[in-house]
């Protein structure tokens, strides 16, 4: 039957997706089976790189859209306004072409990796981004997949190939795929490629876990065999084959950018941080200054004008052109001319120092030791400069567990049998102790009954597992070899749980050896190798969360043996010791220890064939296969006798939990998104003080919607905790709230619907409870799901800032979506710290990049901002003032190599100095009293008020500079010769005094003096005066530039003028100098408390 169309069943809604056909080897279906319809797939490139050559991009055009005008022509001249301007888009330009061509560079490393590919029966090498779905490709050990493949046939005789997905989902342990029936005895190239088939299946969807398709295969004549295809038969892009020689003709289903690791990317979006922001809104203020200032000396320009006496002097009479001028066109014209004249108000320049300040500054990120990591001979990187700042602005981590608070590896603890304690004595140097001291006795002698249950459930864990064994492996070069002279034998399996408890075994003298055509044998304590033949594998699912054999023993009788969560196996067990093993199952569960227990049964023959029956009828079923399996085990798992329990450390990476509590105290919303299960991410969650004792946990997951709807648990919880907040009002005891939510909840929440449209949205009741819960835990989570949480906290009302940490190929979409995205560089490949702005070696380095770095770059570019706009109101504000005493003529107040020079060399160095290695408080403080990360939040020192305050002291400055000298000038008696002082003279009294006072403003504000602060300041103000005297004429006498010669110098020669620059840089300062003064003494904030 030739059906095109596959019903899905996706995340709760039905989609009908179009299917494909692939064609294996490219070859058409025989005449009569159905049409043949090419379709056209994108090829096997992948690209992360946001642009293929580089180009300013239209953030960085938001920049200059509005500077552009102001180059127009100008009293000043037009190279002035325009070279500052020309620079910074190369610079920018520049700096973010580099970061990207790093990305590009990667990609072609990806893109152009050897692959092998059957052709006419020989295998040819070609590059990865020429291969084509239909393609058949052959994949050696240790390989990764190159696309989406189709497993055909491996070397294995089951047909089997074991793969690790580690770059995918972060879970390093081995899974096991299948290969199609059918096709699974080729061994050569010639019977792979001798295959007639075709594949259909759906369109590419991201979800990792899902694939429905079918193969049907052609054999002479015959009406062709279709057998179905699930995520078991396929091999995901970014996969690695692991344990398995080769597999051969994997067919290529989804290519390049329609793999599901790529349809799992989030797109890459322009992250801009929030200062970058508040900059342009105070540069949209300024650029209103700018206009009214322009508009007003207009106007008054015209008032001035109205007396035909003073619109033409007898010195200044109008040429007849001039007179013809429409007024209009006349007053445009002086409005234009008046915006030139005071758009320096607009500090293009700071755009330059921003770059530069963000550019080089990411430098002491990537030079700091205590970032650095001996194992892997690797510090931090920067992938992005442009979110130094915004490290000091987090308001909410996401953070993965497996792999980034763990290391993921697991250590077996101890296992209890009806409530009696063993604990494995660890492992000396290497050698195994022998079985009889291994085994650490609390109680004395065991029974007969005892030691029945005792073996049975040591047998249970040697049997009950998945584990495969891999004799003499090679580690990183060293060779596992032999110990003792004889080989050992070393574990992989799908979980890493699984191997810590047969390894376990071995230490307590059981030793799992083999599987061999479907006997199991096991090593005893007394050194007997027992045998079992395995029946049935009952595969552990995260809906039953348990897992089952059935074994024949030697002497003919049938066991089931069963291992999960107590939760799913203390409902089901009808005797044993359940209270003693419940209470140290609790326990542990306590000690944040991953708990298992483990139960059998008897069957008998009628039993154990009906069970059979079961199963096989449930394998075969096309439709509905997963839940006729799940009714099966439900019948065969039952009527349990209780063993034991084993308790296994995920151990915590070192310094997590002091880092998790430092993020706490620093006010940020630590909250953990993992695709593990509830109760393991629960511990985890207790062990990195993410969760208090205290902690009152909220659950929001599948079990409890079960049993109420969803719409009462949300309002339930939400009363509970606004209930707590008015209750606790202002008393600091106040209970901190734990929320655990699993996927199927979150998609539940997130799914927007029509019915449920009078009960407003589920989202806002969500939000209002995440935002009073101290820590959130979000367990069984798909990698798409983690970015739509960060999507949904970024788009809550308050905006916060949200940072994602994570170390695996899942984590990237997460990584993306946040406003900073830090990759760890762990086990589990490079694809997270590829994608992320910034990369660390370990999760405890989090704590110094936010809590130091973060908090110095913020102060550092907030000083940088405010700095730029208060020196420009200094330096324009007296010019506006000068009009008023020029007849508004556009004339200058200072000398065009002033005008250019203020902010290119004068003032520039001090500040983009200061913007690198100031430290307003020590490391030590800033690391030892994290609370001080408050100060800076919610961007703090670049709100309103502050931008007011500085631009208000700027404009008392410009006041004082403008009319102290004024003042000063009406005294004709000014020099001691009794010269006259001209307009020029005048210009540049104002301009020192200017110059002096705000590079001392800025000595003031440093805290951190190095001997390059020192050398820059004082060296910014010796070099304006030496440059002076050169442009002046005193020392090149060639300079003798007509309106500025020997101005400096007879200024200068005046003891009066000296007298009055001292007074005005005085007056000038001293009104800060008194508000620092007070703040401090009165309402000392943290910080300031903790310079004293």
């Amino acid at each position: 039957s030739n059906c095109d169309v596959f019903k899905l069943l996706c995340v709760g809604e039905e989609i009908w997706v179009d299917s494909r056909t692939v064609y294996i080897g490219h070859k058409e279906p025989p005449p009569g089976a159905e049409a043949y319809i090419p379709q056209r797939y994108p090829d096997n490139r992948i690209v992360s790189s946001k642009v293929s050559e580089p180009q300013p991009h239209e953030s960085q055009m938001t920049h200059f859209t509005f500077l552009v005008f102001l180059i127009i022509d100008t009293p000043t001249s037009p190279v002035t306004s325009g070279l500052p301007l020309f620079f910074v888009i190369t610079v920018t330009a520049i700096k973010q072409g580099y970061e990207d061509w790093l990305r590009h560079k990667a990609d072609c490393s990806i893109n152009e990796c050897p692959v092998d590919v059957v052709q006419q029966g020989k295998v040819v090498r070609t590059q990865s981004h020429k291969l084509r779905v239909g393609d058949i490709v052959v994949v050696r050990e240790d390989e990764t997949f190159p696309c989406d493949l189709i497993l055909l046939s491996s070397s294995r005789h089951d047909g089997t190939c074991y793969v690790t997905t580690a770059s995918l989902d972060g879970e390093s342990s081995h899974k096991t795929y299948y290969a199609v029936p059918d096709t699974m005895a080729f061994r050569t190239e010639q019977e792979v490629d001798s295959l007639h088939a075709t594949i259909e299946c759906e369109q590419p969807q991201p979800d990792l876990y899902k694939f429905v398709g079918r193969i049907n295969i052609y054999k002479d004549k015959e009406e062709p065999v279709a057998r179905p295809l699930g995520a078991e038969n396929m091999l995901l892009r970014g996969a690695t084959l692991k344990n398995t020689q080769r597999i051969y003709g994997t067919v290529a289903v989804y290519t390049g950018m329609e793999t599901k690791m790529a349809l799992n990317y989030q797109s890459k979006s322009q992250k801009r941080s929030a200062v970058e922001k508040s900059m342009n809104a105070f540069l949209i203020v300024y650029l209103c200054i700018l206009i009214s200032k322009a508009v007003i000396n207009t106007v008054l320009k015209y008032a001035w004008q109205w007396s035909p006496d003073r619109d033409e002097p007898w010195y200044n009479h109008r040429t007849e052109n001039e007179r013809q001028r429409h007024v209009v066109i006349r007053a445009f014209t002086d409005f234009l001319a008046f915006m030139v004249l005071f758009n320096y108000i607009i500090p293009v320049s700071m755009y330059v120092t921003v770059e530069m300040q963000k550019f080089l500054g990411s430098y002491f990120i990537t030079w700091d030791e205590e970032m650095f990591d001996e194992e892997l001979g690797e510090g931090a990187q920067v992938n992005t400069s442009d979110l130094n700042e915004e490290l000091g602005q987090v308001e909410y981590v996401f953070t993965d567990k497996t792999g980034t608070l763990t290391e993921n590896n697991m250590e077996f603890i101890e296992c209890c049998v009806d409530g009696n304690v063993y604990i494995p004595h660890a492992i000396c140097n290497g050698q195994i102790l022998s079985a009889a001291s291994s085994i650490d006795m609390i109680d004395s002698s065991p029974g007969g009954y005892r030691r029945e249950h005792e073996d049975l459930f040591f047998r249970a864990l040697c049997l009950c597992h998945t584990v495969q064994v891999k004799e003499e492996e090679t580690v990183d070069g060293i060779k596992r070899g032999i110990h003792q002279g004889r080989p050992t034998s070393f574990y992989i399996s799908s979980s890493p749980d699984e191997v810590a408890l047969v390894e376990g075994m071995k230490r307590l003298g059981y030793t799992y050896l083999r599987l061999k055509d479907n006997y199991m044998e096991i090593l005893n304590k007394d050194d007997e190798i027992e045998r079992f033949e395995l029946l049935h594998v009952l595969n552990f699912d995260s809906v039953r969360r348990r897992m089952s054999v059935i074994v024949r023993s030697s002497s003919g009788e049938y066991l089931l043996f069963c291992k999960g969560a107590d939760s799913s196996i203390f409902p089901r067990v009808v005797s044993g010791k359940v209270e003693q093993v419940k209470a140290r199952v609790e326990q542990n569960a306590v000690e944040g220890l991953r708990t298992l227990c483990v139960a059998y049964r008897r069957l008998t023959q009628s039993e154990y064939e009906e069970a059979c029956h079961h199963l096989t009828e449930a394998k075969l079923a096309l439709q509905d296969r997963e839940q006729r399996l799940a009714q099966a085990y439900d019948i065969i798992e039952r009527d349990f006798v209780l063993l034991g329990a084993t308790a296994v450390e995920d151990r915590l990476q070192e310094k997590a939990a002091d880092t998790i509590e430092s993020l706490h105290k620093a006010g940020m919303k630590v909250w953990v998104l993992t695709g593990d299960k509830m109760e393991t991410a629960a511990a985890t969650c207790y062990a990195s003080k993410l969760f208090r004792r205290s902690t009152q946990i909220l659950e929001l997951t599948k079990k409890r919607t079960e049993e109420q709807s969803l719409h009462d648990v949300l309002f339930e919880l939400n009363r509970t905790v606004l209930r707590q907040r008015s209750m606790s009002g202002l008393s600091v005891d106040c209970l901190d709230f734990g929320l655990i939510i699993d996927g199927a909840t979150l998609s539940a929440i997130l799914k927007p619907n029509q019915e449920r449209a009078g009960t407003g949205n589920y989202r806002e009741i969500f939000l209002e409870i995440c935002r009073n819960c101290s820590a959130v835990l979000c367990c069984r989570m798909a990698p798409l799901q983690k970015a739509q949480i960060v999507k949904l906290i970024k788009a809550s009302k308050e905006h916060p800032i949200t940072l994602a940490i994570g170390d695996g190929a899942n984590d990237v979409s997460m990584i993306l979506e946040a406003h900073v995205g830090i990759g760890i560089m762990g086990k589990e490949g490079r694809q997270a710290a590829r994608n992320s702005d910034y990369a660390i070696p370990k999760f405890k380095h989090l704590k110094k990049m936010l809590l130091v770095h973060g908090h110095y770059y913020y102060i550092r570019i907030a000083e940088l901002v405010q700095y730029f706009f208060y020196k420009n109101v200094c330096f324009i504000f007296p010019q506006f003032l000068y009009q008023f005493f020029c007849g508004f003529s556009q004339q200058p107040l200072y000398d065009t190599a002033y005008l250019t020079l203020y902010n290119i060399s004068f003032t520039s160095l001090p500040i983009l100095l200061y913007s690198l290695v100031e430290q307003h408080v020590t490391m030590e403080t800033l690391k030892r009293d994290p609370s001080l990360y408050r100060d800076i939040a919610k961007n703090s020192l670049l709100r309103w008020p502050v931008f007011l305050y500085w631009t208000c002291l700027g404009v008392f400055d410009a006041v004082i500079f403008f009319f102290g000298a004024y003042f000063l000038f009406d005294n004709t008696t000014f020099t001691s010769n009794g010269q006259m002082f001209g307009n020029w003279t005048f210009g540049t009294l104002v301009f020192t005094v200017l110059v002096f006072t705000v590079t001392l403003k800025l000595a003031l504000d440093t805290h951190h003096w190095t001997w390059i602060n020192h050398f820059v300041i004082w060296g910014s103000l010796l070099f304006y005066v030496i440059f002076s005297l050169l442009w002046g004429g005193i020392i090149w006498p060639f300079l003798n530039y007509q309106r500025m010669y020997y101005v400096f110098m007879q200024m200068l020669s005046s003891g009066p003028a000296w007298l009055s620059i001292i007074l005005l840089i005085t007056v000038s300062l001293l009104p800060d100098v008194i508000k620092k003064v007070l703040c401090r003494t009165m309402c000392p904030t943290a910080t300031e408390r903790a310079q004293v």
